[in-house]
């Protein structure tokens, strides 16, 4: 199995990159997301995947161990290929994926290109107490969204109002620490209050 490939960026495109590791070309299956991080940069370093077929040997690669985990979390959903995985990944970052899913929210599922309504649900259904018991490591606290409506409505307010949506999730668990009682309004003003 191939962990992870280090070298040059010889060739880099939306959806696969070639990386020249000591003169040995490595052709690696990327997401848009993983695309966002790797496109300024000349080298470094990508997470991989060897996905063995009959007629195909696929790597795909990662930018981070979050993005990495997630997909190895899809591709155990009957119905979910490494394809449709890294479709998914293109869609959504992993922290959105994880809180999708937790929150049981097959409707934002169904809005990636190839998902399905039953898809949607059974990935909600196979991997919502998975996630919700380990957390894919994404840096966000995926547990105290379980099921947090109000939270998800305040961060998506704060996105639209133009602020970074890592950044607007910390300063909301910040105020919902403090008080976990406030109404959506009250979250998102104290929330500001932060910024």
């Amino acid at each position: 199995m191939i962990a992870f490939l280090t070298g040059s960026y010889a060739h880099k495109t939306p959806s696969f990159v070639h990386i020249d590791v000591h003169g040995v070309g490595y052709e690696v299956q990327i997401s848009l997301n993983t695309y966002s991080q790797i496109q300024s940069k000349e080298s470094g370093t990508l997470l991989t995947h060897l996905i063995v077929r009959e007629d195909a040997q696929i790597l795909f690669g990662f930018s981070d161990t979050a993005e990495k985990e997630m997909f190895l979390q899809l591709i155990t959903i009957s119905g979910v290929g490494a394809n449709t995985a890294r479709v998914m990944l293109s869609y959504m970052k992993p922290d959105e994926l994880s809180r999708a899913i937790v929150q049981g929210n097959a409707k934002a599922l169904e809005a990636i290109k190839g998902i399905g309504r039953k898809t949607a649900e059974r990935i909600v259904v196979e991997l919502r107490d998975k996630l919700a018991k380990h957390p894919v490591e994404t840096g966000v606290n995926i547990s105290a969204w379980k099921g947090n409506t109000l939270q998800a409505d305040a961060l998506n307010a704060l996105v639209a109002l133009g602020i970074n949506r890592q950044v607007a999730d910390s300063a909301l668990q910040k105020v919902l620490q403090q008080d976990p009682d406030l109404g959506v309004e009250q979250l998102i003003k104290k929330a500001l209050q932060l910024l």
